[in-house]
């Protein structure tokens, strides 16, 4: 019995003495804000290189009414498309943080204003919603969004009714008796 106890003592000790893998979420939110506002910052000035940096080599980038964007090199091709048709104005804020390890998921709204550009192939816009992301510490110490997903507020458009036509009479049929 005594040996069982002074091996939980043991034990005991070397979890205490282990360095706490804890993160504080608010160091990270800290790092996210200021990553965020880097990249409102690149958007503006149309810097998709600079931009595509905070996004991880792996990342899923959902855009609203979009298919999924995977990898930052498409990413990184994505946004400097749109970046040359046009000028991109861009807000977040951050609404919440929870983080735990090298993980962290941000929860916060955004607006963003497009004026076209005379190349772009769609009219200038403006849109609002809100956003989650998933960030991850890399190995290099440098936190990067792994997943991004952006869910608009502002309804779609509706289509365009189709034209209605008029019920047409069918003319009578020469030698048919009349009802």
């Amino acid at each position: 019995m005594l040996s069982k106890v002074g091996g939980l003592l043991t034990l005991a000790t070397v979890f205490a003495c282990r360095e706490a893998n804890e993160t504080d979420a608010r160091d990270v939110r800290h790092v996210i804000d200021s990553l965020n506002t880097k990249l409102v910052a690149w958007y503006a000035a149309g810097q998709a290189d600079s931009a595509a940096q905070i996004f991880a080599q792996d990342v899923w980038a959902l855009p609203p009414n979009s298919e999924p964007l995977v990898g930052r090199d498409s990413l990184r091709s994505f946004q400097k498309n749109v970046f040359s048709t046009g000028k991109w104005q861009f807000t977040m804020h951050t609404d919440d943080v929870v983080a735990a390890d090298s993980l962290a998921m941000e929860r916060g709204h955004y607006t963003l204003e497009v004026t076209a550009g005379p190349q772009a192939r769609y009219p200038s816009f403006a849109d609002q919603g809100n956003y989650v992301q998933l960030w991850r510490k890399d190995s290099d110490g440098h936190w990067r969004t792994v997943w991004e997903a952006k869910v608009s507020t502002v309804p779609l458009p509706m289509p365009p009714s189709p034209p209605t036509t008029s019920p047409t009479k069918t003319p009578p049929t020469p030698g048919a008796p009349k009802a």
